[in-house]
């Protein structure tokens, strides 16, 4: 019996990919701390654990007690923009929780690691940002999250340790949690419009971001481990067609059927234009760009779960380390 340990598995990737995996048959355990994730997203046909990735002790339990065959690492606060003022809880949760899962893995001789990065790595970079460049993180959440990268790289080089890094991107679709207001621009945006209020861009709107579907997404992660050839590879993985925020906005208000007033704040420190190549997953994986969910069709599947769930609760967080600069809506 092939048995995986999907961290964030109730998440809104992280639940996306266990749903795929039980269908390839793998018995899964989902370690979630419920930060971002939601019990509903829980399968019923697999095993859930409520914890943090933080805890050591849980993390070396839980691979002695199930001797998994294949990790997927999901979980993460991703945040890029927030990281800045929380730098002590991203490095805690981002890097050191993946420490703690990375010393499990090599002791237990996983057959694979799966980590789930992010564009964030490549900062301002050349574009499209390619696999090749020299990734340069502007923002704690890309920090750490490359640190990641180079330390499976070391566990792979001295321990043998195989893994598979994907870099996604502006990921969403059904299950995405609509009301963190620090991160998932598509979600903040429904949430705004079914709740009445206006449409929050930071600057101009003329930042530019590829935005990818979850079905052109999750089911690659999935199976990513099939495919030996893959391993030890880094992968771009997402939308390939850049919108400007001002036209993500126009095209959240045709999905949901709603127009709405939009309120420019003022810019935050964040990479200007962010997209990336894909022929490097295309062809490990033979997908075709073809195939791809585009904008206006993700955006339609996804107006209908969330209309159907209807708006969420916003909460501030509640631990900011820094206050410095901190944009007037974040504060609690």
């Amino acid at each position: 019996m092939v048995k995986s340990l999907v961290t964030g598995g109730a998440g809104f990737i992280g639940s996306h990919v266990v749903k795929h995996l039980l269908e390839m048959g793998h018995q899964v355990v989902m370690l979630d701390d419920l930060s971002g994730g939601f019990r509903e997203n829980v399968a019923d046909d697999a095993l859930f654990v409520e914890g943090s990735i933080t805890d050591k002790q849980l993390v070396e339990q839980l691979f002695d007690n199930h001797r998994f065959t294949y990790v997927y690492h999901l979980a993460a606060y991703a945040a890029e923009g927030l990281s800045h003022f929380i730098r002590r809880f991203n490095y805690e949760n981002n890097l050191m929780g993946s420490v703690n899962l990375i010393n499990a893995a090599v002791n237990y001789s996983v057959k694979c690691f799966v980590f789930t990065s992010s564009i964030a790595v490549y900062g301002t970079n050349i574009l499209p940002m390619i696999e090749t460049a020299t990734p340069q993180p502007e923002d704690p959440y890309g920090i750490a999250k490359y640190a990641v990268e180079l330390d499976l790289k070391a566990a792979k080089e001295l321990f043998g340790l195989n893994y598979l890094i994907f870099r996604p991107h502006n990921v969403f679709g059904e299950y995405q949690n609509i009301g963190d207001k620090y991160r998932n621009v598509i979600g903040i945006f429904m949430n705004q419009l079914l709740q009445g209020q206006p449409l929050t861009i930071y600057g101009d709107g003329q930042q530019t971001r590829a935005f990818s579907y979850i079905d052109d997404v999750a089911p690659y992660i999935a199976q990513s481990v099939l495919n030996q050839q893959a391993y030890n590879q880094v992968f771009n993985i997402g939308g390939g067609k850049n919108y400007t925020i001002n036209e993500l906005a126009k095209a959240v208000m045709i999905a949901i059927q709603q127009q709405g007033e939009i309120v420019y704040l003022p810019a935050r420190n964040e990479v200007k234009h962010a997209y990336a190549d894909h022929q490097k997953i295309h062809r490990f994986f033979n997908i075709s760009p073809k195939n791809t969910t585009d904008l206006a069709m993700g955006l339609s599947k996804m107006a209908k779960w969330v209309q159907q769930h209807g708006a969420r609760q916003t909460k501030a967080f509640e631990d900011i380390e820094i206050h410095q600069q901190l944009p007037a809506n974040w504060r609690a």
